[in-house]
């Protein structure tokens, strides 16, 4: 405590990323020997102060030893401390900044786990995927793919996908297309049986849509998930659904329905 603790509060504020970096490291694994009490009042400043830091290998590095703090203080000790930092940053009016987050929250889900995840921070990645910078969004939906890795298809089936398919009524088109963006990974996740019976249905009414972009992902989509399908289901609903985006008053709809078709 009175040796290496001031030698520690100087590094973090070290000019020296490579300093940094190091320190945030190895400084979690600090908390089992100080215990609750000193780990609580002494070093989560300081993980405060890291996982604000400029530099991502910093954050990265505190988001990644998470789980040693919170086998000593508990995840509601550290909910009340880090967490607010956490959401201050996926909020910043800065997307690179709330870009930096999402690539660390498949990692943060792990340390923190499914229920704590569900709890403090499903909402803040749905809310990702309706960004107005299109690097969040799509850096939000690569991020559901990695959570359903994670945490599993049931999750996925009861959690998330609800959530997706609600998108596909939204009034703006661009949160409708980035709905197809989810399925087309979200299949990759969950496989075919669950896109055949939750997600196709909603790929089938978007090729509906009044906006030309959203009709010509569908054709898209369909062509990316069909080889997941089974082949009646290919035949009975995906290609008559193809063959009508072929008649498309839109010439790039019936350019991407052709190249969907050709694929079969």
């Amino acid at each position: 405590m009175t040796n290496i603790l001031p030698c520690v509060k100087d590094l973090v504020s070290d000019p020296n990323q490579h300093v940094k970096s190091a320190l945030a490291s190895v400084i979690m694994g600090l908390s089992p020997i100080l215990g609750k009490n000193n780990t609580v009042e002494h070093l989560l400043p300081l993980f405060l102060s890291q996982l604000k830091d400029e530099c991502p290998e910093v954050r990265l590095n505190i988001i990644s030893n998470l789980d040693c703090v919170n086998e000593v203080i508990g995840i509601q000790q550290l909910s009340q401390s880090l967490l607010p930092a956490i959401v201050e940053l996926a909020e910043d009016s800065k997307w690179r900044v709330r870009l930096a987050i999402i690539e660390y929250m498949p990692l943060l889900a792990g340390q923190l786990g499914v229920e704590f995840f569900d709890e403090k921070l499903n909402a803040l990645c749905m809310t990702w995927l309706v960004d107005h910078v299109f690097a969040i969004r799509e850096a939000a939906t690569q991020n559901l793919k990695k959570l359903v890795d994670k945490f599993g298809r049931d999750w996925a089936t009861n959690t998330v996908i609800p959530k997706v398919l609600s998108m596909s009524r939204d009034q703006n088109y661009l949160h409708r297309m980035t709905c197809l963006f989810c399925i087309n990974v979200l299949s990759e996740a969950c496989g075919g049986d669950i896109t055949g019976k939750l997600m196709l249905t909603t790929v089938l009414n978007l090729a509906t849509d009044n906006v030309a972009n959203v009709r010509f992902n569908v054709a898209k989509t369909l062509q990316r998930i069909s080889p997941l399908l089974d082949p009646p289901t290919v035949q009975s609903q995906v290609k008559p659904c193809l063959e009508r985006l072929n008649t498309d008053a839109d010439v790039d709809v019936r350019y991407f329905a052709s190249e969907a078709i050709a694929g079969f």
